[in-house]
This record gives C-alpha cells, structure tokens and sequence, in this order.
C-alpha cells in the first residue's frame, strides 16, 4: 500500500480527500492527510466556517475552504476522489454521502452514528454507482475488523470481539460532561455519548453485523478488569457456541485498545502459540492491540478504497443487532428526548435485533432530531433502566424516520451484496 501511494505521489496522481466536519478527528485527519504520501487535501468543510479555516491552516497547503459540503460536492471543478465524513450528524451525514456517491467518489465513515442508522441505504447506492462506502479503520470496529479478518485467514473461528472501556457511567449528564468535553475538545454532547455507553454499543452493534456476532444480553456484560488477560476468567466460552460482542472495563494499562478471543482446537496448533506465548485456555486463544489511533488510521480506509476497492466494514451479515434507547432516569408522559445520543434522558445498548424488535424498543438513533425540528415525546410512563418502546414515545415524522423505514424496506426485500472491487 505504502509503495502504491509513494508511486501515485511521484507520478503527481494523489488521491483527492474532501472532509466534511471539522471537529477534534476531522482537525487530525486533515493533518494526516498532509504528511501522507499520495494523499491531496482538495476540500474542508464545516458548518462554522472557522473550523474549516483552522483544518486549512493545519493542512498547511492550498485547499478549498467552505461552510458548504453539499456545493463542495457538487462542484465537478473539485477535484474529490474520498470524502471523509466526519460530522456527528445522521441525516446531514447522509445527504454529504449521497451527494458524494452520486459523483462516484468513495465513502469513509469517521461517524458511527449515520453508518449504523443508515449505512445500508448508503452501501446499497454506493453498490449501483461502482463506489465503496466504509467505517473508519481507526475506531474501535474498524481496528477489530482488521484484528479479526487475520484470525480467520489462520483459520480460527471467532468467539468474542470485544473493546477495552477505560470508564462508563450510564447516568452522566450534559452538567457533568462540560469540564472533561473542554479538555478532551468535545462537545459536551459528544462526551457525553463516549461516557455513558452510547457510542460504545453503537460501534459494538457495527462489529456484531459485520460478522454475526450478538452481545450475552442488551447492553453487554462489560465486567471490570485490571488487564486484559482477565478476559480469559471473566467470560465462560463454553456456555455459547454463538460469537459474542462485549467489553471490559477499566484495564487502563491497555489503554483504548481492542481484543479478540478465537478458537483453535488443534494441539499441534495449540503446541506452537504457548511457544509464541499467546495468552490462552486452550481451545480460547487471546489475540489483542492496547491501542487504536482513530485519525492516524483514516488514510488506511481512504488508500483500501481507492486503491483495492475495499472498505474496512460493510455490516455484511445484515441487521443483526442495533443499539436501542434506555432511559436514563424515570422517564413520565410529556418529557422531551433533547438528544438521542449524548442526552439526559436515555442512553444505547446494544441487542440481538430479532429480539428487541420483538419486544418493540426503539433503535437510538432515531431520536437523533435535526436542528429546529420538533423532539421526540414520552407518551407513558418508563423506569429508569427501561427500553423506551414504539407504544411509549411520538417521534417526529422527519426524514430520518423516513429514510430509516425506507432502508427497514431494503433489508427486508433485497439481498446485502459485497461491494465491488473498483478500477
């Protein structure tokens, strides 16, 4: 990849990236991409335009700066091969992409939010234009993705994929957010989704429907650890031949690393990784990385696009879990839902979607309302800990919901096909 990406630069052929949303990972990845061979920034957009401005000087290089990813996409005099889309919008995000699909450019997903509300709907145009629409490959499912994708080419079945949670509390609030967002340079909103869970049972639920895999029960275990070898005591395999999502929490040595345990029966197999000193109770073997670089990883999805046609992740198995909407606290009738995913009133697990659809809970995303449009309604009473149910809410009819039973319809209808290999 590396030497492919070297030619491209020497021959003047760089990969052209626009970027959509210049928050803290947008602000790196346009750093990254200046240091990156065969990578050319072409634009930077943002809805304040002084974001844009600093991913401009940051790029350090001539660059199309605006406050308009739609135009920018729709200009053909821009030149753009990717675009990242790193916005933490869900129907924004998916009008950047469509708009990018339509002039055949590939899509990588800095956003877990739009790909796991939508990202079928995407894939499925990305599909009929001969584009790749992707998940990052430095968030937590990208970098599990790759871990697992060489644990099957040894021939090992997967048991659980899991992430490492330095901290969670499902009860935090906007209030309690506002000090660590600012020395973390997020919004409160957006750390408020990193510590109460949501983000993390998004990602999860991405991972589950790349390869089938469904958490022991809605939300996870997440046991604490003080090191990731504890994964091997903390879980009992055997109960399952079912793969599973899950996470520890704590083990902060590791820090935001991720894990994989797979399973090799063989003993002559077995003989060789007590010689590698893999961690194991053997017929489980313990594969993990302590880390995952979020933006220094973006250009390894943008090159696997271009370069080979490939994305990182596709939820390839379908709808097989989703992230649904608990209440934070007691929920009564007439309370507001101000935010879907950062908010004071509910949180995500994910779950087996056979099952919570059955059972009537509302995915979380879907209470994602756009800016000055109506919010989501309590229609009863819900306790605390509580899926918030279809027959207990009145959302909106936005697009979002549209687009959302629109792709409900796809998946329901059409089979999930891979994404082609582009030329």
């Amino acid at each position: 990849m590396l030497e492919e990406l070297r030619q491209r630069d020497a021959e003047g052929r760089p990969i052209n990236v626009g970027i959509v949303g210049l928050g803290a990972m947008g602000l790196a990845i346009a750093y990254q991409i200046s240091i990156t061979p065969g990578m050319r920034l072409s634009f930077v957009a943002d809805s304040d335009i002084t974001r844009a401005q600093q991913a401009a000087a940051v790029y350090g290089k001539p660059v199309h700066v605006t406050n308009d990813g739609i135009a920018a996409l729709n200009d053909t005099q821009i030149e753009c091969d990717v675009l990242v889309e790193a916005t933490n919008s869900i129907v924004g995000a998916y009008d950047y992409c469509s708009a990018a699909i339509q002039r055949h450019a590939h899509c990588v997903l800095m956003n877990a939010e739009v790909d796991l509300a939508l990202g079928f709907l995407l894939r499925a145009a990305a599909h009929k234009n001969g584009v790749v629409v992707t998940s990052d490959a430095g968030d937590q499912h990208g970098v599990l993705s790759r871990l697992i994708e060489e644990i099957e080419m040894w021939g090992f079945g997967i048991v659980q994929a899991g992430n490492m949670k330095g901290f969670l509390d499902r009860y935090r609030t906007l209030a309690g957010s506002i000090e660590i967002a600012r020395s973390l340079r997020l919004s409160p909103v957006q750390c408020l989704a990193y510590t109460d869970g949501s983000k993390l049972n998004i990602e999860m639920a991405i991972i589950a429907n790349q390869y089938g895999l469904l958490p022991d029960l809605p939300g996870m275990r997440g046991p604490r650890a003080d090191k990731v070898d504890d994964v091997m005591t903390l879980f009992d395999f055997t109960a399952s031949t079912q793969g599973s999502v899950d996470y520890i929490l704590g083990a902060k040595q590791h820090g935001g690393g991720v894990y994989v345990v797979a399973r090799c029966e063989s003993e002559f197999q077995g003989w060789y990784l007590n010689y590698y000193k893999v961690i194991n109770r053997h017929p489980f073997y313990l594969f993990f990385r302590p880390y995952h670089l979020c933006h220094l990883e973006t250009t390894r999805a943008i090159a696997l696009a271009v370069l080979y046609g490939k994305a990182v992740c596709t939820m390839k198995r379908g709808r097989v879990t989703d992230c649904y909407a608990y209440a934070k606290k007691p929920l009564a009738a007439g309370n507001t839902i101000h935010h879907g995913i950062g908010s004071d009133e509910i949180y995500g697990r994910v779950d087996a979607a056979a099952r919570a659809d059955h059972l009537g809970c509302v995915p979380q995303v879907l209470f994602e309302s756009s800016e000055g449009h109506e919010r989501p309604i309590i229609r009863k009473t819900i306790a605390i800990d509580q899926p918030v149910t279809w027959d207990a809410v009145d959302l909106p009819r936005e697009r979002l919901l549209d687009l959302w039973h629109q792709q409900q319809a796809l998946l329901a209808g059409a089979e999930l096909s891979e994404q082609p290999v582009v030329t």
